[in-house]
């Protein structure tokens, strides 16, 4: 991997983004998404992960992220892993998908292409972590991140989407505790 997408200095922000395999669409059901928003949580809680943005778009995550307390490269494979296992399963076991069988013929698909699974993959292998070294490139991710759900006409205004800490920074009750930018 190339040292440009690497997290250097753990007491920098990184801008991380995220994909499931093939741009499946899995985050369009509640379901789907709360078990990630409770995966970011826990390792909030648990794992030393200090949020201060994101957005959870139908395909990919955006974060701005540091860890004081461990290894941020660690919390974020920690935190794929656990999402790709909980989520397949809940797709497995939920009747109600209408698209269960098809997501899980291309997740098996990519497991297969991959060494390193024994059936599925779930999201790309990549984070593509940029340092945030500067407060002008920190309110530049800061404000892409949030006008995703704007620009993909999800809403009007940014803190009007669920799934996003633009809610945090609008002074409205959001789903994460986050550490404000600016």
């Amino acid at each position: 991997m190339s040292e440009k997408y690497k997290i250097q200095d753990l007491q920098k922000l990184y801008f991380v983004s995220f994909a499931t395999v093939n741009w499946i669409d899995v985050f369009t059901r509640r379901l789907y998404n709360d078990i990630f928003v409770d995966s970011l949580r826990y390792c909030q809680q648990h794992k030393g992960l200090e949020l201060y943005a994101w957005c959870l778009m139908t395909n990919q995550a955006h974060l701005i992220i540091s860890s004081a307390a461990d290894n941020l490269s660690s919390i974020l494979r920690d935190l794929k892993r656990h999402t790709s296992r909980t989520i397949l399963k809940a797709i497995q076991e939920n009747e109600q998908e209408s698209r269960r069988e098809w997501m899980l013929w291309m997740f098996g698909r990519a497991g297969q292409r991959n060494a390193h699974n024994e059936q599925y993959q779930f999201w790309q292998q990549d984070n593509h972590p940029i340092e945030l070294y500067s407060n002008q490139l920190q309110l530049q991710r800061l404000g892409y991140l949030h006008r995703n759900p704007v620009v993909a006409g999800f809403v009007d205004v940014p803190e009007d989407f669920l799934y996003s800490s633009a809610r945090n920074y609008a002074d409205r009750p959001g789903l994460l505790d986050v550490l404000l930018i600016g």
